[in-house]
């Protein structure tokens, strides 16, 4: 790396880190001595709000720059990224960015600057809004560095594999590729083995790429921190079991960013430890999410991030709190098979169990266990027009599970394109489904 680009690195990312410890000082005093709205269905906001806000926007901060010092790897969302983190990779999730973009009224724009080049817009919109966001150089987020290497692991879906491609042909990078097996219950051996041995050549990839070889040591520190990080966001989850829930899916689909994004770093372990002493205090103190709750919801699919408010406020007037959700408890449920003490095996197991690598069968039985530990009144299936892995057999599954006396709505939507969603007709439909919930 240059001298010019490491001073660039270090001085914009210590510039940086300054103003947002600065911002989050101020809001948590703010927070503190905000007076409560009467008026708001919601009690006041987690008191860890401010941290993870620095938490993210600093791991964007050091992406800014970070191609000027370091290796770039872009990795999907459900990819084996300890193997990258113990290399020293900085890691950029394009899934991520575009829940980003989506969320802060992006999505829309982007979405649009890729179909102009050509793509459908039957494409996943985190696909449409990155490629959009490549091909016009327009990111909320400021900047985003170029990958040296690109992982694409399929256990999430199909696109990853050609959006990828994409991308490994515009950089001109290597692309390494983890194709993981279908599953039904749990992956046979000859499974495991196929993936563990995919995972040992990326390896040998990254390592030229990084121009290094990996430290065992590091590789097992990693893995233990995501494990141990994987470990306290299930608790995190797990506290809305609680009457009332004293955090909302809401809330989980924000605060899961650093289990997404950081999975396997110290400040990601830090933060949910705090995150969870916070909410046992709530629990000690009695507070709930929302001031009323009536009724609980289970949420299934991705998020409608550019709704995520609206919904939030629609669901709160009439006492409805999102409870748990299929998304949210993806990224929980796996931590048993991390194993620090064989982190290549461990990893091949893991990788494989994602909610979108197994049967539709088997998501039935998480939202019905999930309703069940969480004492709800009723599931929402957001049915997401691109996100067709996630969606499909949902039809199957609300008739199911209302014959199972669990009352299930269908919600169309698309995550990341508002142009997928109709207002007034979803929150007609909302509002019917919680007036047939007893109270």
């Amino acid at each position: 790396m240059s001298i010019e680009g490491a001073l660039r690195y270090y001085l914009g990312t210590g510039i940086g880190k300054g103003v947002l410890r600065f911002e989050r000082l101020r809001n948590e005093w703010r927070l503190r001595h905000r007076a409560p709205k009467t008026s708001s269905p919601f009690s006041p906001p987690l008191s860890t709000s401010p941290w993870l806000k620095e938490l993210i926007s600093r791991h964007y901060l050091t992406g800014r720059y970070a191609d000027a010092h370091r290796k770039v790897a872009w990795v999907t969302s459900g990819a084996p990224v300890e193997f990258l983190k113990a290399l020293g990779y900085y890691l950029l999730y394009p899934e991520n960015h575009g829940a980003v973009c989506g969320i802060r009224r992006r999505g829309e724009e982007l979405c649009q600057a890729a179909e102009e080049a050509g793509y459908s817009r039957d494409i996943c919109s985190y696909a449409r809004t990155d490629l959009g966001s490549l091909l016009s150089g327009r990111t909320p987020v400021g900047r985003l560095p170029k990958p040296d290497l690109l992982l694409c692991c399929t256990n999430i879906c199909q696109t990853v594999l050609f959006w990828y491609r994409v991308l490994a042909a515009h950089f001109r990078v290597p692309l390494v590729i983890i194709d993981t097996p279908f599953i039904y219950s749990t992956a046979p051996a000859h499974a495991v083995d196929f993936v563990q041995r995919q995972l040992e050549l990326g390896v040998e990839t990254a390592e030229r790429v990084a121009g290094r070889s990996i430290d065992p040591a590091e590789l097992e520190r990693v893995t233990r921190r995501s494990r141990e990080a994987v470990e306290l966001w299930m608790r995190v989850l797990e506290r809305a079991r609680h009457v009332p829930a004293p955090i909302t899916a809401f809330d989980e689909f924000i605060h899961m960013g650093p289990i997404v994004e950081m999975r396997g770093d110290r400040a990601t372990v830090d933060y949910y430890r705090a995150l969870l002493a916070t909410l046992d205090l709530r629990i000690a103190r009695g507070t709930g999410a929302l001031k009323q709750e009536r009724i609980r919801l289970i949420w299934d699919n991705l998020p409608i991030w550019y709704r995520m408010r609206g919904l939030s406020e629609l669901l709160a007037r009439h006492g409805a709190t999102l409870v748990a959700s299929t998304y949210t408890n993806a990224w929980g449920e796996l931590a048993a098979l991390i194993d620090p003490s064989d982190p290549m095996r461990s990893a091949a197991r893991v990788y494989l169990h994602p909610i979108l690598n197994r049967g539709t069968g088997h998501k039935l039985d998480t939202i019905q266990r999930l309703a069940t530990d969480y004492a709800a009144h009723g599931v929402i299936l957001h049915s997401d027009r691109s996100c067709k892995p996630y969606s499909v057999g949902q039809m199957d599954q609300r008739e199911r599970l209302s014959a199972r006396g669990i009352p299930a709505l269908l919600l169309e939507a698309d995550h990341n394109d508002p142009r997928a969603f109709a207002d007034e007709q979803a929150e007609n439909r909302i509002q019917a489904f919680l007036e047939m919930i007893p109270s």
